[in-house]
């Protein structure tokens, strides 16, 4: 009896072991086409877009069309985000800080990622001029092939000033989100625009200075790898400055409030405060003073995010109080 029960068993096995691996494959499989979408990218983008939102509506905005609003730039920043990757693929597999992307390991092939990207950028469009309007729409699309044309193909690697124009792409979220309230531009908006153009650059060279042997591994001539890092760190210092007083010319353009203007002043202080630091021990450790200061500019790259995230919130809160 046993020895005829053993097949039965090991056709249950079989199937019960077959299914397990396929659950899997499929759960690996949706998690790579999120990895390409690069999500902690995405929420930062977030960050920028429904805050302003609140600015825009002067208050609390529709809530139905802030959902529509995030879901539509969800989109839009996946699919520059996938079609990065898809161009990027052949530095990326050489770069260690890139080699678990899917594109990379193979969890996702070169044609799948394109089909992914070109479907993320068509929904995107559907979606807000669907829900949104046709202005919004726009400037969502532009800043897909602003990101994907202009700084991946174009300048990424041709100049160290990739960052600074390649990031203008990252500026757009600022302008949907208060077009999608008003289908309409003004000065306020423009104002953050240019906040969030000056402060890519002191957020993302830092991260460029630890990343540095990669980047000369690839040839691509981010800062971090091109300069010294002094050198890096007088630009943080500079960009650090530029942003803060950005913020603060928002305050007589939009009149803005007392919680956002104490939240620029003490958080934009914080800021160029960390970069400073940085710049100081950079000095110090270029020349031979100091020792263990290449972790540094990670302390600015996380403190960049930080204080863009209270700005933005203060810009969201202000226009809820009567005073």
């Amino acid at each position: 009896m046993s020895t005829t029960s053993r097949p039965e068993h090991a056709s249950l096995d079989a199937q019960q072991g077959s299914a397990a691996p396929s659950q899997r494959s499929l759960r690996r499989t949706i998690a790579a086409y999120v990895q390409l979408t690069k999500p902690r990218v995405l929420e930062l983008l977030l960050v920028s877009t429904v805050p302003v939102m609140f600015l825009a509506a002067q208050g609390l905005p529709n809530l139905w069309l802030v959902l529509a609003t995030v879901i539509g730039g969800s989109l839009s920043a996946g699919s520059a985000a996938s079609f990065n990757m898809y161009l990027d693929r052949d530095i990326d597999v050489r770069m260690k800080r890139t080699k678990n992307r899917p594109l990379v390991t193979g969890e996702i092939t070169p044609r799948a990622a394109l089909v992914f990207s070109w479907t993320l950028a068509v929904l995107q469009a559907v979606w807000f001029l669907a829900f949104t309007n046709l202005l919004t729409t726009f400037l969502s699309t532009f800043a897909i092939f602003f990101y994907v044309v202009i700084y991946t193909m174009l300048l990424k690697r041709r100049t160290e000033q990739n960052i600074v124009w390649g990031g203008i792409a990252g500026c757009f979220p600022v302008l949907i989100g208060w077009t999608a309230v008003t289908n309409s531009l003004d000065w306020a908006p423009f104002v953050l625009f240019v906040l969030v153009f000056l402060w890519t650059p002191p957020h993302y060279w830092p991260l460029s200075i630890k990343y540095a042997a990669d980047y000369d591994e690839t040839d691509v001539p981010m800062l971090g790898a091109t300069r010294s890092g002094a050198q890096v760190g007088l630009q943080v210092v500079l960009y650090a400055w530029a942003t803060v007083a950005c913020s603060l010319l928002l305050i007589p353009v939009a009149g803005m409030g007392i919680v956002y203007s104490a939240s620029a002043i003490v958080f934009g202080g914080w800021f160029i405060y960390e970069s400073h630091r940085m710049y100081t021990m950079s000095v110090r450790a270029q020349a031979g003073q100091e020792q263990g200061s290449e972790a540094r500019p990670m302390r600015v790259f996380h403190a960049s995010i930080t204080y863009l995230t209270l700005v933005f919130l203060a810009v969201a809160i202000d226009p809820l109080l009567p005073f």
